[in-house]
């Protein structure tokens, strides 16, 4: 079926609130590549919102997941379970910078899933209920994770009262006038004015926000925060959803700091588009709720943890933080020649790979409709680019770490055309 057969039936029996950015439908795709329904070209920069570090059909890993699927496709692991979800949770339980020595896992579906069960698993290792993340964060779409997400459009408009006992303080954000110990002490006032130290469970934080713009937590803000919680006994949730698993040049962004959380949530690259997600903590912690309490049917999916296995091999034999090290090198670099060539672009920032700039207006305020007009820009010119932010005006790569070298020049070389566009 052609693009325009397929989004008339789109509009016709998808729910109108599962937006998709383009009204082409894809039918292959090879690593940094997709080919349309009409068999139109696109380089994506999108990676499937970060899904995609080892880009689209990474060859061991599909082979991987063709193995498993010859043998279980699914039992529920809370039926009989299977040797990938023990092997996959012994090797995130090694790798996983929190704090131990001993340290569990948990595997459930989607980032959002994650989340949610490491504040349940917080609640009940404290006996607290309260919880604090920060402005711009996302953490899902469920109800839990949406009083969470601090940003209501999109995600909160129609939905009606979020769950309580949530708390929101500002990320230190420098580019926009928020200090590291304004952001401290936005959370010492939140003890005298909103919930007390004693019923605050766990501060949530993404080390690098995804959705939020890019904004990069600096070691000494995380340090501060992770004695800010020791004082208080409060748990340090790291969400590494979108940063973890090599896009920063180290396997979680939280390694950049030396600062180990208590307990760690993760996605989307962990099985490189096959739907897995991850609560990995002290073992202690993980263990503090009852029997049943924790998983689901689809939890931690034979298929998914085959990928997830074979992900954790192609990042280390394939030297994938070193080639994000090197990516976000070549980024920053071309980001700079930007915003010395353009006056629309400013704060352009990364850690690894994990790249982004801004657009802003004479005033040098920011400017969504200029964002807008780029993404479109570069999607006429054939490539696929997101945006995000709080104020909506950051651009982001997403480009799988795999990417070839030409495909990789070619694509930037679009931006730097809608860029172009722009003046």
């Amino acid at each position: 079926m052609s693009n325009a057969q397929l989004d008339v039936l789109k509009h016709k029996y998808v729910a109108k609130g599962a937006v998709t950015a383009t009204p082409q439908f894809a039918d292959t795709a090879l690593n940094a590549e997709i080919w349309d329904a009409d068999g139109t070209r696109w380089i994506d920069f999108a990676g499937g919102i970060g899904v995609l570090n080892l880009g689209h059909r990474h060859p061991k890993i599909v082979a991987a997941v063709k193995a498993q699927l010859d043998k279980v496709m699914h039992t529920a692991a809370g039926v009989i379970s299977y040797a990938p979800y023990v092997l996959l949770s012994q090797k995130l339980a090694e790798l996983t910078p929190v704090r131990g020595p001993e340290r569990k896992t948990l595997l459930v579906n989607s980032g959002a899933e994650a989340v949610e069960n490491a504040i349940k698993i917080a609640r009940a290792a404290t006996g607290r209920s309260g919880v604090i993340t920060f402005d711009g964060a996302f953490h899902g779409r469920t109800m839990m994770t949406l009083a969470m997400t601090g940003k209501v459009l999109p995600y909160k408009n129609d939905f009606g009262p979020m769950p309580g006992d949530i708390f929101r303080a500002p990320y230190p954000n420098p580019i926009h006038g928020i200090s590291e110990e304004a952001s401290l002490n936005a959370i010492r006032t939140l003890f005298k004015t909103d919930i007390a130290p004693h019923r605050t469970a766990a501060i949530v934080i993404e080390p690098v926000q995804g959705e939020g713009g890019f904004y990069i937590a600096s070691p000494s803000f995380l340090t501060a925060l992770r004695e800010l919680c020791d004082e208080h006994g409060i748990l340090l949730i790291a969400d590494e959803v979108q940063s973890g698993f090599a896009r920063t040049g180290k396997l979680f962004a939280m390694e950049h700091s030396g600062v180990e959380a208590d307990i760690m949530t993760m996605a989307k690259s962990l099985a490189n588009g096959m739907p897995l997600s991850a609560v990995v903590g002290t073992a202690a912690l993980m263990d503090s709720s009852g029997p049943g309490s924790l998983g689901g049917t689809y939890s931690g999916n034979p298929l998914s943890c085959a990928a997830a296995l074979a992900v954790i091999d192609v990042i280390r034999e394939e030297n994938i933080l070193e080639r994000s090290t090197q990516m976000g090198e070549l980024l920053a670099a071309r980001f700079a020649s930007w915003q010395a060539r353009f006056t629309h672009v400013d704060h352009s920032r990364n850690l690894g790979s994990m790249a982004a700039f801004e657009l802003v207006d004479a005033d040098g305020k920011p400017d969504p409709a200029a964002t807008v007009a780029v993404c479109a820009k570069a999607k006429e010119l054939g490539l696929i680019l997101l945006s995000c932010g709080f104020y909506s005006n950051t651009i982001r790569v997403l480009v799988p770490l795999t990417v070839e070298p030409e495909v990789l020049e070619e694509g930037l070389t679009i931006i730097e055309k809608a860029l172009e566009s722009l003046a």
